[in-house]
């Protein structure tokens, strides 16, 4: 998924911007919407320090606390 993703880095080379790059601002409101379900993810004990040794366990965990922050 994200290998497919294009790079989308915004440093430039010199340190020095000569002019700003474009924003485009769909993709920094998707972003923010992932990074605070992570957040809040984190928040529950069991998704932060990964207690499931197996994929699929941890997996089925994110999808259900994922749905009770959904419906909360």
């Amino acid at each position: 998924m994200a290998q497919d993703a294009p790079h989308q880095g915004r440093h430039p080379i010199n340190g020095i911007a000569t002019k700003p790059y474009p924003l485009d601002r769909a993709a920094y409101r998707r972003r923010n919407v992932i990074e605070r379900l992570f957040n809040r993810l984190k928040n529950w004990r069991r998704i932060a320090t990964r207690y499931d040794r197996l994929a699929e366990n941890y997996l089925a965990a994110t999808a259900l606390v994922s749905v009770v922050i959904a419906w909360g």
